[in-house]
């Protein structure tokens, strides 16, 4: 009666009500009121509620009567739910996606400090050996990074494949990501540079890449706390050689 006779109130009060009494049993039929009197904050937390409980709902009657009487709500309902599940799935590969391009972001920063700073055994020719051989404080990256440059540095078979581990660097079906690290850990940058050019598709990629990767770490900076970030070191110098 309050939306035959258009009474606002009263039907925020019955919607009101009317919400906090739902169950799994009665859903569907309050669902079905909701459509029919135009109740879409009602509609909606009905189409919720089926979603979150949709194995339960179909062995109701109200599920069973829907079925018969009104295909049309029942598409809805399953529309609804696939939509669901689709907002769910992208937002699980949208937070997977930017906490690698995070991880990655901090592999460049090590590589970095790596390059101009040195870190333990590792750092730049043309820089004196730190007297400080601590680690730093991302020294789990560091390590692994470090690892992969001694590797390099020393490895007599990576020539023509030789050696599985540095081959698997440069697979593009393993990591182009890796190639882009390991290359710049041994200062082939203008090699990596040249071969990427002769592609669009590949500098498409790879420009791509990088904005993800920056908007990732501005993301990621913003949910820091202010000193935590004013504190964060600002360095934008040149790769050059290693020293090991």
């Amino acid at each position: 009666m309050s939306h035959v006779y258009l009474v606002p109130q009263l039907k925020q009060r019955c919607t009101k009500a009317l919400a906090q009494e739902l169950t799994i049993e009665n859903v569907v039929d309050v669902l079905q009121l909701a459509k029919l009197c135009d109740a879409p904050g009602l509609y909606l937390k009905c189409m919720k509620l089926v979603y979150n409980n949709y194995k339960a709902v179909e062995h109701t009657e109200g599920w069973e009567f829907l079925q018969n009487h009104d295909p049309h709500l029942e598409l809805d309902i399953l529309q609804f739910i696939d939509e669901a599940e689709l907002r769910k799935k992208r937002t699980r590969r949208h937070k997977e996606e930017q906490s690698l391009y995070v991880q990655l972001s901090e592999a460049m920063e090590c590589l970095e400090h790596i390059c101009t700073e040195g870190c333990t055994s590792v750092g730049p020719y043309d820089k004196e050996p730190s007297k400080s051989k601590s680690p730093c404080n991302k020294f789990s990256i560091c390590e692994g990074l470090q690892q992969s440059i001694k590797h390099y540095a020393t490895c007599k078979k990576r020539v023509d494949g030789g050696c599985m581990r540095c081959t698997l660097f440069f697979d593009q079906k393993y990591s182009s990501v890796s190639c882009l690290i390991l290359l710049g850990a041994v200062c082939w940058q203008f090699k990596l540079k040249m071969r990427l050019s002769r592609t669009g598709n590949e500098s498409t990629r790879w420009k791509l890449l990088v904005r993800k990767v920056v908007s990732a770490k501005a993301i990621t900076s913003l949910s820091m706390p202010k000193r935590k970030r004013e504190d964060e070191p600002r360095v934008n110098s040149g790769i050059r050689t290693f020293q090991l």
